[in-house]
């Protein structure tokens, strides 16, 4: 069976990995042009009306470039890594039969370590555990569920965020359901071997990271992030959904006295999760790393574009 090859772009927020694929795959390009459709791996970007939070390409840009695995769920519904992982595998099938390239670029590096490498075995779910763990969840708070983890499963801890009740619960019940932590049910080392990917992973210097995600920050609210979180509200989302959970929409429901508190809430987590999102791309074999500047990010990407067509002349 021939490999169907695959370009994976990994960067967090505001790094310029939108305007990378634009560059590399939109008209402007001689090389790639009509040739590429992106599948998206942001975790959050599946969501229907979070536009703004969530950063999606705007529709000029999905215009140029077919894009896929966006606005494909309401926000009550959980989108897990088993089913990104399957929904890209027919995606990039269903692009390579049409002798188009897949592109899955994105910063959720959860989501793009496991497409990489495959999912860990865990065991399937179990309904009566996960009633239970659910139901203490209600009475003792997600916190306290969050330190149980931790107390089982640090490793696993580390890598959820506390707000996450879904993968804090799932990664309980896999402790309950076998005695291991679900951190001891490891990744392959080894990439698929259906694939034939050529990686990606942009990186910047923190700090001048750090003012880029503020500056997005900033740009967010002057184009309505409110107004959305607020138009998500009067639709009948809460809280305690999966969509809105994520960064840029969970700091409007921490009781913070004014906006600018939300705000600085939201830069900070961002910094946060940019740095964790770098941990799950460690060790990808042959992933290639490219570190851009403002100065220096038309020259870079002139030598991603050149090594990128190096790379397609050998594979087709």
């Amino acid at each position: 069976m021939k490999k169907i090859p695959v370009i994976v772009i990994f960067a967090p927020t505001a790094t310029g990995k939108t305007a990378l694929t634009e560059k590399l795959f939109g008209q402007g390009s001689l090389f790639f042009k009509d040739r590429a459709e992106i599948i998206s791996a942001d975790s959050m970007a599946v969501y229907k009306d979070m536009n703004i939070g969530t950063a999606k390409p705007d529709l000029k840009l999905q215009n140029q470039i077919p894009h896929h695995m966006i606005d494909m769920v309401s926000p009550d519904v959980q989108f897990d890594v088993s089913e990104f992982v399957e929904k890209a595998d027919i995606a990039c099938k269903e692009i390579y039969e049409r002798n188009k390239i897949p592109v899955v670029a994105g910063g959720t590096g959860f989501y793009i370590r496991n497409f990489l490498l495959g999912l860990p075995q865990t065991p399937e779910s179990d309904s009566k555990i996960r009633h239970q763990l659910k139901a203490e969840a209600k009475e003792r708070g997600l916190d306290f569920m969050y330190q149980k983890l931790k107390t089982v499963d640090e490793k696993s801890a580390e890598k959820i965020n506390p707000n996450d009740e879904y993968r804090i619960l799932r990664a309980l019940e896999v402790f309950y359901l076998t005695g291991k932590p679900r951190s001891s049910f490891e990744l392959s080392s080894k990439l698929r071997e259906q694939y034939d990917f050529f990686t990606i992973i942009l990186q910047r210097d923190r700090e001048e990271l750090y003012k880029r995600i503020d500056m997005r920050v900033d740009m967010m609210f002057d184009e309505g992030l409110e107004k959305e979180v607020q138009s998500l509200i009067e639709k009948g989302y809460r809280k305690e959904m999966p969509g809105m959970q994520a960064i840029g929409y969970r700091e409007f429901f921490m009781n913070l006295e004014t906006i600018e508190e939300v705000k600085e809430k939201i830069k900070t987590d961002s910094h946060k999760y940019a740095k964790k999102q770098y941990l799950f791309m460690k060790g990808i074999p042959e992933a290639r790393f490219y570190r851009i500047n403002d100065e220096n990010y038309e020259s870079v990407t002139d030598i991603i574009k050149n090594d990128l067509v190096q790379w397609c002349k050998l594979i087709y």
